[in-house]
């Protein structure tokens, strides 16, 4: 008998393809799935405007939305938008992991009492922010979450300093419009 030799490419770059087309295949029908939530945007978006108003809800959180409001104003992308596709998906991402992170640091009952002012189904509510989640990268929403967690405690830190306080009184008295 003879020896056959039978030559096959290695399995790990194999199945190393198909994990990475599997993995872009369910992102992409992630996105699609994201389209009946952006049909309930102006009702969630109202519901963003009373919980921005409420002095309930922590500073951090708020500058957080507005940082990506910022990123979305400025223009200046991490994609620049004439890439097909994917220009305008940077803006997509920042904006839904900014949402994502603001709603995280509101308190329960004050969220729950804002969907009832606005008649939005709780459920239904909670359903469209665990997809929100699933769609965004676990790393980039606790990176995002922990630079809040920062700011807020930069923020505790300075105002225990009195530094707020001595700064205000300073342009006060030099007469500036700030």
């Amino acid at each position: 008998m003879e020896d056959q030799v039978v030559v096959m490419p290695p399995p790990a770059r194999r199945s190393r393809r198909r994990r990475a087309g599997g993995a872009i295949a369910r992102r992409t029908l992630g996105y699609l799935a994201f389209l009946p939530l952006a049909a309930r945007a102006p009702v969630y978006a109202g519901l963003v405007v009373d919980l921005l108003a409420d002095p309930r809800v922590p500073l951090g959180r708020k500058a957080a939305l507005a940082g990506a409001a910022g990123y979305l104003i400025v223009g200046r992308d991490l994609v620049p938008d004439d890439v097909p596709l994917l220009g305008g998906l940077d803006d997509l991402v920042v904006l839904v992991v900014a949402v994502n992170v603001f709603l995280d640091g509101v308190p329960g009952d004050l969220l729950d009492e804002r969907l009832s002012a606005r008649g939005i189904d709780r459920a239904e509510f909670h359903r469209d922010i665990t997809h929100l989640r699933r769609l965004t990268p676990r790393p980039i929403r606790l990176a995002i979450r922990r630079s809040v967690e920062l700011a807020g405690a930069t923020r505790g830190i300075i105002r225990r300093s009195g530094v707020g306080r001595r700064v205000r009184v300073r342009i006060s008295k030099e007469g500036s419009l700030a």
